[in-house]
């Protein structure tokens, strides 16, 4: 139910320099869910599937005019800051985040 990947994406990638991140969630009950106005803060928006990118579009379709939305292609079967998505992460953002 995707409760790891994202606020492990975000916590690793809170301190990379010139960097703001937060995770939002879109399914209800999510612990921070997306908003309108996350989505125009953003300059770059990461999910973790493409079925996130599906439900992201049909959700905020109007709110994401010239936004420019990555699916990392990250399955649902890591824990909280798991070595391995923390590598993963850094293997598919960081090319993304420039030289800041």
């Amino acid at each position: 139910m995707n409760r790891w990947r994202s606020p492990t994406a975000e916590q690793v990638f809170a301190k990379h320099p010139g960097v703001e991140c937060t995770s939002a969630g879109l399914n209800h009950g999510a612990d921070n869910p997306l908003t309108p106005e996350l989505i125009e803060w953003a300059d770059l928006i990461f999910v973790m599937e493409r079925a996130h990118k599906t439900k992201l579009a049909k959700a905020f379709k109007p709110y994401l005019g010239g936004k420019r939305v990555v699916c990392l292609n990250i399955p649902d079967n890591y824990k909280f800051m798991d070595p391995p998505l923390v590598k993963l992460l850094h293997s598919k953002v960081t090319g993304f985040l420039g030289n800041a």
